[in-house]
């Protein structure tokens, strides 16, 4: 292999002409493996040779460039929700990341915090991404999808409890996990049950569709059952004093949103001597290990994800074939897991 002369620091950035001359091989051929095109036969060694000049002088392909030519970015917006999001969407959205990258696109996540919907896609166009997945804390109007798709991106795509017109959706109805929850419970004789709803900021999103699960299996037994509401802030203070009040309240049985309020929860009503589950059966959601350890063992909604096609291959295939109908898939699984506490 041929060397080029050292050149001081501060001299112009290496180009695909230098990796040509570096490698011995023409630009063409150095486009044709640095942006992965596999319509041309280009023998391994060449490949590795170039991928070698490429390391050593530090050049990566202009994305501008690449853009340019192709008619569209690589890139896909991934707006990061204004709260952290909960382990299983971390998960997913992890996941997403790999597998995007995986087929050659270049994952970009972007800041929410104090964008409206409308503010927020006109931020998300000015990157001129391929695809947009925006997650269920911003609220897209048909408005704002038409803004980002006029700009350039061949699919938007939902990530939350509702789809939104106009935009394809990965749904995960919250409301399958509510209503989980409360069917286990009645199947064990419970009709008086509350459903803890969080005051922190940001859990209304997940918080009201379980609620209204919970109602809507309430309203499916053909039973006198009835659901009560329970707001709770993630404090001691506030659970103690929810527990001193529990048996005026006259339930006997709570979900209590998700495993981590399930276990404040049920510390509180213990030390107020209200027995788990003996007077009150307590589930929680996201089976977390933690609350395998508490005794009595947790019961709790396991969630899972499943889609019939991976979701970034899905995203490959939009931006491959746009203009189609909305498509909806529904991801959300939910089962429940019974232990001690129920």
């Amino acid at each position: 292999m041929s060397q080029l002369p050292e050149q001081p620091s501060g001299t112009s950035v290496p180009t695909s002409a230098d990796v040509a001359r570096l490698a011995g091989v023409s630009r063409a051929t150095v486009s044709y493996v640095l942006n992965n095109n596999t319509t041309v036969r280009i023998s391994e060694p060449t490949r590795r040779r170039v991928r070698e000049a490429a390391s050593e002088l530090g050049y990566v392909p202009h994305a501008a460039a690449r853009s340019l030519r192709a008619g569209h970015t690589r890139m896909v917006l991934l707006p990061t929700p204004p709260l952290p999001a909960d382990p299983l969407h971390q998960r997913f959205l992890t996941d997403l990341q790999t597998d995007l990258r995986r087929l050659d696109y270049t994952v970009v996540q972007y800041g929410t915090v104090g964008l409206d919907a409308e503010e927020a896609a006109r931020a998300w166009a000015e990157l001129r991404p391929v695809a947009v997945v925006s997650p269920g804390g911003i609220a897209l109007t048909p408005h704002a999808i038409g803004v980002l798709t006029r700009s350039g991106a061949k699919a938007v795509l939902t990530l939350g409890p509702q789809p939104v017109d106009g935009a394809h959706a990965l749904v995960m109805d919250q409301r399958e996990v509510g209503s989980c929850a409360v069917r286990h419970l009645l199947s064990r004789g419970r009709r008086r049950i509350g459903v803890v709803m969080p005051q922190e900021p940001g859990h209304a999103l997940f918080a009201l569709p379980r609620l209204a699960g919970a109602r809507r299996a309430v309203e499916e037994s053909d039973t006198d059952a009835h659901v009560q509401p329970l707001p709770l802030r993630y404090e001691e203070a506030s659970a103690d004093d929810l527990a001193v009040r529990w048996r005026d309240l006259g339930l006997d049985a709570v979900f209590a949103y998700d495993d981590e309020y399930a276990m404040l929860l049920t510390r509180a009503l213990q030390d107020a001597g209200v027995a788990v589950p003996a007077e009150t059966a307590v589930i929680g959601a996201g089976d977390l290990m933690l609350g395998r350890l508490l005794r009595p063992r947790l019961s709790s909604v396991r969630m899972e994800l499943v889609a019939a096609q991976p979701p970034a291959e899905m995203i490959d295939r939009l931006v491959h074939h746009p203009g189609g109908a909305p498509e909806r898939h529904h991801l959300l699984r939910a089962a429940a897991v019974v232990r001690e506490s129920s």
